[in-house]
Formats: C-alpha cells, structure tokens, sequence
C-alpha cells in the first residue's frame, strides 16, 4: 500500500506548481539541456508492435538500462535517484493513456492493475519488491494528465514541443544488484 501512495505522490508533485529535479549524486557534474526529440504521436497499431532497443532521444537510457521496453514515441524527461541504488525514469508522450497501457499489456504480457480511477493511473509490477534492497517495486506506471480537464503534464524543457504530455510514463527498474525484474 505504501508504494501506491509514494507513487501517486511522485506522479503527482507537479501538479502543486514545481518541476521536480533530478538529485545529484556525489562526483556527478549537472546533466547538460537535451533538445527534445521529434514529438510526434505514434500511430494508433503502436501497440502491437515491439519496442525499439534505444529511444528517440539519443541520451535516454536504453531499453536495456531501463530494464523495460520504452514506448517508441516517448520523451525522456527525468530520472531520478529513488535510494537503494535504484534510478527511476519519467517520460512524456502524446499518446492517449489508453494506447500506451495497451501498448505495455503487448510488451510485457501483464495486465497490470489500475490503481486510481480519477486520475486514472495504470500499474505493471514486474519483479518481486523487496523492501531490503528497494525503494520501489520494479515495473511501469502510466498516468493520464488530462484527467478532469487538465491540459497535461507540463514540458519541463523551456520552449520544448510539446508543451504538454497527455501521458506520463514513470518505469522503475529493479536495482543492478537485484535479480532481473522477468
């Protein structure tokens, strides 16, 4: 229980106004500004097809790195240090909710749970959470933005197209000293 209310609150922290940093590690320099990459809506069979090794954005963490697939049209735009050696990655996209939840149903064949009707919020545990060595449980959680007439998740890139995501896309790999998340 506790996950889904730390996850709701991460999913959530923009909304109070602030865009949320990423945290720096000891003897890391700040990330240089990435150009956002081509922001186009992908195409409604996106769900059937299989996820491409590396994102658009060329310094976006790899399917691999990220330990799940990641939605082809997706941007990157944080990652953060969750504690306990885990990192967790948010991405944007354009897509409806609706097609990317079918989108990883496809990719990781689960079902996943929807855990919050309004907003609705979508959740794939991959993994077996243990509290010991994580901070959160590996998987995907997807997030609708435009739930009660919001325009979305604001851009956190000044000038950045779009300037809003319908669909957040929050992936939480298991640690690199834990056992693969399948």
């Amino acid at each position: 229980m506790r996950w889904i209310i730390l996850t709701g609150a991460l999913l959530s922290a923009p909304a109070f106004g602030q865009t949320p940093q990423p945290f720096p590690r000891p003897g890391e320099s700040s990330p240089p500004q990435r150009p956002a990459g081509p922001g186009s809506a992908a195409p409604q069979s996106q769900a059937a097809q299989p996820a491409p090794q590396t994102p658009a954005d060329p310094n976006a963490p790899s399917a691999v790195t990220a330990g799940f697939p990641i939605y082809p049209a997706a941007q990157l735009l944080a990652s953060y240090d969750a504690g306990r050696g885990q990192r967790y990655y948010v991405y944007g996209t354009t897509s409806p909710f609706a097609d990317i939840v079918a989108y990883y149903r496809t990719q990781l064949d689960e079902r996943g749970n929807l855990v919050f009707k309004e907003p609705p919020t979508h959740m794939f545990e991959v993994g077996r959470f243990r509290e010991e060595t994580m901070a959160f449980p590996p998987g995907v959680t997807v997030k609708d933005w435009t739930w009660g007439g919001s325009l979305g998740y604001p851009n956190p890139k000044l000038g950045a197209q779009p300037a809003r995501f319908p669909t957040i896309i929050m992936i939480v790999p298991a640690p690199p000293t834990a056992p693969a998340a399948r």
